[in-house]
């Protein structure tokens, strides 16, 4: 092998003296500069430049590497000049590529004049001698190849730069047989092409994804035509192509006509009996004198008779001087004829004056001496339109196509143009008549017309007309009795004959032997993937199909007969082992024998992309010490591109474009807002629910609930002042629940630096509300309560801390100092901040602290006040009034308060007793304070979807 490299680079470098100048050869990023042979490429010039430089196919763009390249992609006038089967042009990026096929170079390393073979657009069995020093295959073909005097196939997926270097068994390549492209999947028929694009392009008569069948009116492994003058034959991949329903001239439908022969001028010419039809179609109902009967068919009507009714044939219409037979409907008779004299004539003559005279010999009857006045026809003759005609030797009346009948003269049977008796007589009934001609688009068989030939006989092709007997051996047939579709006695019939078993390539179904598909050698049905055993060019047999090569990384063994997978060194192989390869999966290793081995690249080169070998083999660059001229030096060769100065050119944005921008980013700012406003509403939602649960306040079953839900939508709230102690404990604590928690969530929501603003707030107001208490001590009780009432709560009350609202004991003092204070004129000075942080009501009744402030209903008729967060009234107004006059006896007489009235009641009076004290002895008792409330809705009358509104 050593040896063989050896004269392979003697021969090589020889062949680089014998040039005249040197060449610089180029990949993307790196170029060199030596002699060379290399073709393989593109020649790129420009004005101006160096020198022209050799780029190998890949990628170009306007930053490759070194200046030299780039200068030359770049500039204006840059000219390119391909290498054959290449194509590409001057516009970066650029990518130099083989088109789908197969170049083959006379030399190694992609030496001399190459002749490039296409990727074939139609299948072809053609083979190309061929003597190759290498190959340049393209990314998406593979090519079989033969190699030797064998009839090996080597199939090749990747290029070779040196024929000589592949493994033994891949040696003596000579003919070209095959180039598919391996983009379609599934792999196309044996029929099809596969193109780059990764579709199956089929030739005439082919049809199917993957040209796997014939197309209709298509037979045989070929796909042939039809013959010409067949509307249908046994078609398909398995068809013989036999006619089996001949080409039509003339159909009646082709000039809108059902029982008639069409002209060639497109006139209907109907058969006897039949006229057009009221809807305009020629031939499509019976003439006058005829009726439809049972068969479809029009019959004359009985002799005498003029018109008759279809089916039944019962005459409507007598000839004149007949008269309708009472015993038979359907026929006429006539009287005899009587002279003057009363005398009655015989059959032969007629009545003229007092005499008889005698009728034309062509009369039995008649009503005068002419022939055309004969009423019943003498022996052998016919009436026709009024005549008496005679027939031939085959019943049919002179001069027209109607057969005689003893009774009548008669049409031919249906569909019929000609017909005739096969023996006539006297004895001959209408039954026995057979046709002889049959309109267009119906056979002829066994003296009928028919659509088609019944099982056991085969249209005729010397007229196809006539139906003749299939052979005694045949079941049935096409095309001559002897060419048997199907075989009597259990036999199988193939190619037109009766065999006991199927030959080679068929396989039997309903009593025949069918082709396989072409692609199969033998199989078990008719499709292209029910192959079991495949041909030489398409060995691979994979799920039933036969393929003509395994997969890339893949060899087809013979011995077994199935695909096995190549050494993991090789990126596709001709055998076993790592000494078989034909390219090298890695990209640091080259193909040497077979066997890749490490490329050992020089000059800081490495192994070029599909080529499979190094950019420093491919020049040869004379060292110092030759006799070889120094190369000239060019600049720009080792430069990098980033040390060249470019130019970059900034192009200014349309109005267009930036208003595309703007669009954009609004979509994109409207689409996260709507996001989270989506987003919060969920999390709203969530918390409602979750507090509805909590407070057990979503019981769907309360009927009362969801009335006065309905009545609030439908009417509105109706904000009410009126307010009064809770009939119900139990119901008020609840309803102070859920007024607490309402409070604590909002607070929650609310924020530190929010609470501690109100509570500075809140301050400053309970200052100004203590002036104001001093300096009205002297109003009356009903200004004093408007201005409480008018109090707005504290929003930064905490369930930690006092409550900042007044407490009843507080305001009962107050009330006491005001009443005094308008009597005696005794003051109580107490702290306003301290009766408004007092305890309340609710915490005495209950025990348990208060968690939030209590609400206050907003004073009615003082528009400058503002209104409070939540509706309802307390009672605190009502302890500051002045004593009202006890009720009588008789308001209530059967209502007892309940045990809440009754405690307050008892707080009230014990506060009128402390207030009666002395000041030291008040500040020691308990502060206390009451809120009753009833939540009422204070919202729009539009209606509220406060779920915790009860």
């Amino acid at each position: 092998m050593l040896s063989s490299v050896f004269m392979t680079s003697f021969l090589f470098g020889a062949s680089f003296a014998a040039q005249s100048s040197p060449t610089v050869i180029c990949v993307a990023g790196q170029c060199l500069e030596g002699y060379t042979n290399t073709t393989i490429g593109a020649t790129i010039s420009a004005s101006g430049a160096a020198t022209s430089l050799l780029l190998l196919p890949g990628q170009y763009t306007s930053t490759s590497d070194p200046a030299l390249l780039h200068d030359t992609l770049t500039s204006s006038s840059a000219s390119l000049s391909l290498s054959p089967g290449f194509e590409g042009n001057v516009s970066l990026p650029m990518n130099l590529a083989l088109q789908p096929g197969v170049a083959v170079y006379p030399q190694s390393k992609y030496s001399g004049q190459a002749s490039f073979a296409q990727l074939p657009s139609t299948p072809s069995n053609s083979t190309t001698q061929i003597s190759p020093g290498s190959l340049a295959i393209s990314s998406d073909v593979w090519a079989a190849i033969s190699s030797g005097s064998s009839d090996d196939r080597v199939i090749f997926w990747d290029s070779v730069p040196d024929v000589s270097q592949l493994p033994s068994g891949a040696s003596g390549l000579s003919q070209l047989l095959d180039i598919q492209s391996f983009a379609c999947s599934p792999p196309c028929a044996g029929a099809g092409v596969c193109t780059a694009s990764g579709t199956c392009v089929c030739p005439q008569g082919f049809n199917g994804t993957s040209c796997e069948t014939c197309a209709p009116g298509f037979f045989g492994p070929t796909c042939q035509l039809c013959p010409a003058d067949c509307a249908s034959c046994d078609d398909g991949m398995t068809g013989t192509g036999r006619c089996l329903e001949p080409v039509i001239k003339n159909l009646p439908s082709s000039c809108n006509c059902q029982n008639g022969n069409c002209g060639s001028d497109g006139q209907c010419t109907c058969i006897p009996g039949w006229t057009t039809a009221d809807n305009g179609t020629a031939c499509a109902k019976c003439s006058d004198g005829f009726f439809l009967n049972s068969e479809g068919n029009c019959e004359v009507c009985h002799l005498g008779c003029t018109k008759c009714t279809d089916g039944s044939g019962a005459c409507i219409t007598c000839q004149s001087g007949l008269t309708q037979n009472a015993n038979d409907r359907t026929s006429c008779f006539a009287s005899q004829s009587t002279t003057s004299t009363g005398t009655v004539c015989p059959d032969g003559s007629f009545s003229s004056g007092a005499t008889c005279q005698p009728c034309s010999p062509l009369c039995q009857t008649c009503s005068g001496s002419t022939s055309n006045d004969c009423i019943i026809c003498g022996t052998g003759k016919y009436m026709f339109n009024g005549t008496c005609v005679g027939t031939d030797g085959n019943g049919v009346c002179d001069g027209t196509s109607l057969v005689a009948d003893n009774n009548k003269h008669e049409s031919c049977p249906a569909k019929c143009t000609t017909c005739k008796y096969s023996t006539f007589n006297v004895a001959s009934t209408i039954d026995q008549v057979q046709c002889t001609g049959c309109l267009p688009g119906f056979v002829l068989s066994k003296g009928q017309c028919v659509e088609s030939c019944p099982t056991g006989t085969f249209l005729d092709p010397k007229d196809n007309v006539t139906c003749s007997a299939c052979d005694s051996s045949c079941g049935s047939c096409a095309g001559s009795s002897t060419f048997c579709l199907t075989c009597a006695n259990n036999q199988l019939a193939s190619s037109g004959k009766c065999v006991a078993s199927c030959p080679t390539g068929t396989f039997g179904s309903s009593g025949q032997c069918i082709t396989c598909h072409p692609d199969c050698t033998t199989c078990t049905g008719s499709a292209f993937n029910q192959c079991s055993s495949c041909p030489p060019d398409r060995p691979v047999l994979t799920n039933g199909r036969c393929l003509p090569t395994c997969s890339k990384s893949e060899f087809f063994d013979k011995t077994s007969s199935t695909c096995q997978s190549c050494d993991g060194s090789c990126s596709s192989c001709s055998g076993a082992g790592p000494s078989n390869c034909l390219a090298c999966s890695s990209s640091s290793q080259v193909l040497r024998g077979g066997t890749c081995v490490s490329s050992n690249c020089n000059n800081s080169s490495g192994v070029v992309s599909g080529l499979g070998i190094c950019l420093s083999d491919l020049v040869v660059i004379p060292t110092t010490t030759g006799t070889a001229a120094p190369l000239p030096t060019i600049t720009g060769i080792d430069t990098p591109t980033s040390g060249t100065n470019t130019t970059v050119i900034r192009h200014s944005l349309e109005w267009w474009q930036i208003l595309l921008m703007a669009l954009g980013c609004a979509f994109i700012f409207v689409l996260v807002l709507m996001c989270w406003r989506r987003r919060a509403r969920k999390r709203r939602a969530a918390a409602t629910a979750n507090f509805a649960a909590a407070k057990r306040l979503n019981n769907p079953s309360n009927w009362r609930l969801r009335l006065a839900r309905f009545g609030e939508r439908l009417f509105g709230h109706k904000q009410s002042g009126r307010w009064m102690l809770p009939d119900d404990p139990a119901r008020g604590d609840i309803r102070l629940e859920k007024l607490r928690a309402a409070e604590e969530a909002r607070l929650d929501v609310d924020g530190g630096f929010r609470v501690e603003k109100l509570r500075v707030a809140e301050d400053d107001r309970h200052t100004r509300d203590a002036a104001k208490l001093r300096a009205s001590e002297v109003r009356s009780d009903k200004e004093l309560d408007k201005l409480l009432d008018a109090y707005e709560y504290s929003r930064a009350g905490s369930s930690r801390a006092p409550s900042p609202l007044p407490s009843l004991h507080s305001y009962d003092g107050d009330r006491q100092s005001h009443k005094g204070s308008s009597g005696s004129g005794r003051k109580v000075n107490v702290n306003v901040n301290q009766r408004v942080a007092q305890e309340s009501l609710y915490s005495q009744v209950t025990g348990v602290p208060r968690r939030a402030p209590e609400p206050r209903q907003p004073v009615r008729g003082i528009p400058d006040v503002p209104s409070s967060r939540f509706s309802g009234s307390t009672t605190y107004s009502s302890w500051l009034r002045p004593d009202q006059t006890p009720a009588p006896a008789h308001a209530n007489p059967g209502s007892a308060p309940t045990p809440a009235q009754e405690y307050a009641r008892s707080v009230s009076q014990l506060a009128m007793l402390v207030d009666q004290a002395p000041l030291p002895q008040q500040q020691q008792q308990q502060q206390r304070g009451a809120y009753w409330l009833q939540p009422a809705h204070t919202g729009s009358t539009g209606g509220s979807r406060n779920p915790f509104l009860r």
